[in-house]
């Protein structure tokens, strides 16, 4: 329990430095969303009613520590404001409907890249130094190296230009009704295909590379060498012996993995125009709509700090040392 506290403390303290962050950081950017608003509507706005369109959006000038005082306790409150950009819609309803898609996306594709990844890793080695390893290596380190907006448009031009096998963007047919049909998910599934296989790319590289590192270390173990020593098969040792014990640190990556999910992948949901967190959040940036920026923000934050203590208390589990560190 003391242990729990002390982590729980630490990811508290974490969260409202990133929160603190979080309320600065957008304020340091050039331009004023609420006066650009003003400007875009040119004559038709009278000039005194640009104070009430800053009441409506919370812009009321005052000290900034005030500011900051009322932020704080709206994160706790769960009001994150309106949109600005999607006004009159609560940043809530903004970011939930963006939150579904970015979870079928992004969670599908880190699963399959973990999966894949990891039994890459296992089996190149296990095989170190054969033909195997040699083309999984690289191949993992080339995509752990390129990119993603490479390698989006790579997979973009090859197969959606090129070949024209798949849609070149949106999550679904635009003529098509949002309903649980076969139809409408049919199309979900193929318009979510480049995607994927562009955020299954860039992911299960690095997954691969840990996973083998992991291996090599454990490789020259005393209980690895006892294991072969007892007479036990290559499959048995390779999965029960060294696999079991190398996948533990490998758990750190995936926890980074899905505490990035709910923060989307920006990049590839700009160019394939996706729905997603990314996306909101790109079209957030370009139109001032700091409501929605750190609503966005907050969410990747406490995804990832909760992610890790998830995997702090699931290490003590496996390895009660670790309760003293």
């Amino acid at each position: 329990m003391a242990f729990l506290l002390r982590r729980l403390a630490f990811y508290l303290a974490a969260f409202i430095a990133a929160a603190t962050i979080n309320f600065f950081l957008p304020r340091l950017m050039p331009g004023d969303p609420v006066r650009i608003m003003f400007s875009s509507a040119g004559a038709e706005l009278p000039p005194e009613s640009l104070q009430a369109l800053k009441l409506t959006f919370g812009f009321v000038d005052g000290p900034l520590w005030q500011q900051y005082l009322t932020y704080l306790g709206s994160i706790f409150t769960g009001d994150l404001g309106r949109s600005i950009k999607y006004f009159p819609l609560p940043v809530t309803s903004v970011l939930g409907h963006a939150l579904v898609w970015t979870v079928g996306l992004m969670g599908t594709a880190t699963i399959i890249s973990f999966a894949l990844g990891t039994f890459l890793g296992i089996v190149a080695a296990w095989r170190r130094g054969s033909k195997f390893d040699v083309i999984v290596s690289i191949g993992a380190i080339f995509a752990t190296s390129v990119p993603a907006v490479v390698t989006s448009l790579i997979v973009l031009f090859f197969f959606g230009f090129t070949l024209g096998w798949f849609p070149n963007g949106y999550a679904a047919d635009p003529s098509l009704d949002p309903a649980f049909s076969f139809q409408y998910i049919g199309s979900v599934a193929y318009h979510g295909i480049l995607p994927m296989i562009t955020l299954c790319t860039v992911l299960v590289g690095g997954f691969t590379v840990t996973m083998r590192n992991n291996m090599i270390n454990l490789l020259g173990e005393d209980y690895i060498v006892m294991a072969r020593a007892k007479g036990l098969s290559d499959r048995h040792v390779m999965l029960w012996y060294a696999a079991r014990n190398a996948l533990l640190p490998t758990v750190s990556s995936l926890a980074i993995a899905i505490g990035t999910i709910l923060g989307g992948s920006l990049v590839t949901e700009v160019v394939y125009n996706y729905p997603g967190l990314g996306n909101i959040l790109y079209q957030a940036i370009l139109a001032r709509d700091y409501p929605v920026i750190q609503g966005q923000l907050l969410i990747m934050t406490a995804t990832m700090l909760i992610a890790n203590f998830i995997v702090d208390v699931s290490y003590v589990l496996l390895d009660p040392r670790l309760k003293g560190a």
